[in-house]
């Protein structure tokens, strides 16, 4: 099996027994973008808090 798959099946299979089809949605696209921003983080794509702080201050103005 892929490990895409593995993955999958195994955040699916950590679900509460109730929970909805959004609910593991939700938690899979989650843990996508934990994964890819960590990814980024690994590869050096990150700016500062500066930058991050005047980007912010940006959608204010």
């Amino acid at each position: 099996m892929s490990r895409a798959k593995d993955t999958m099946i195994r955040i699916i299979q950590e679900q509460p027994e109730d929970s909805s089809f959004d609910e593991i949605l939700r938690e899979l696209a989650f843990t996508k973008m934990v994964d890819r921003g960590l990814a980024d983080s690994d590869a050096g794509r990150v700016i500062s808090y500066e930058e991050m702080e005047k980007w912010i201050k940006s959608w204010q103005e």
